[in-house]
């Protein structure tokens, strides 16, 4: 049974939301293909998917719908300069947006200037009105680095941080790792939060929590939660 949204939340609201994500590895064409399909019967703001599947996607958006990718994904151990360029070619491809991961390791280090430079690097390689969108793996990060890797990321002029790739073992996004990014970013940044978000009360939790976007693979079973 679906639900009204709180906040006078509808589904179509939600949706506009929504990054609408295949990162897989095994993702073939095909898949892609059909959440291309999947996301103009959803009616989401994004389609998400690969480097290599840009051509699809780009291919099969709608008028108005974003197609967003990554770079430096899923580790974010590359070197900057090679997210720069990945991040360059995504943007020939046709990406409007990059998804960019952080060296976590560097964060937990302390080395913020590093942090800060590595957006840089691919903030030039993605100028506006391309948006970026920093990926800073929040569950594997104590707040105070949390909050340090925010300010680093807006200092370097991100658009976004975002809470996670969905593939580290530490986890997904959490509502307190959330309601700290969007305490530290203060309405500049926007905040995705994206991994382990599968059902409704999941999704509007981080909403509420203080999220500007959701990443999600199983969209439909989110909507389908709610009125509108």
């Amino acid at each position: 049974m679906s639900t009204p949204a709180p906040a006078g939340r509808t589904r179509n609201d939600v949706a506009r939301l929504v990054d609408h994500t295949l990162l897989k590895p095994e993702a073939t064409r095909a898949d892609v293909l059909a959440l291309c399909v999947e996301a103009r019967e959803l009616g989401v703001l994004a389609i998400c998917v690969s480097p290599s599947m840009l051509d699809v996607a780009r291919g099969e958006a709608v008028e108005g719908q974003v197609v967003a990718t990554v770079c430096g994904f899923p580790s974010g151990k590359h070197t900057s300069a090679l997210k720069a360029a990945e991040a360059e070619a995504a943007v020939r491809a046709g990406a409007h947006e990059v998804d960019m991961v952080i060296d976590v390791g560097a964060a937990l280090a302390g080395e913020f200037d590093a942090v800060r430079a590595d957006v840089a690097a691919v903030r030039a390689a993605v100028p506006s009105p391309g948006v970026l969108k920093v990926i800073v793996e929040s569950a594997a990060l104590p707040d105070d680095v949390l909050v340090e890797v925010c300010r680093a990321a807006e200092t370097a002029g991100a658009d976004f941080v975002k809470t996670s790739t969905g593939f580290h073992s530490t986890g997904g996004a959490s509502v307190h790792a959330v309601q700290l990014m969007a305490a530290t970013v203060g309405g500049r940044l926007g905040v995705k939060a994206s991994g382990g978000i599968r059902d409704t009360a999941s999704a509007l939790a981080v909403l509420d929590a203080g999220a500007t976007r959701l990443g999600l693979s199983g969209t439909a079973a989110v909507l389908a939660g709610l009125d509108g």
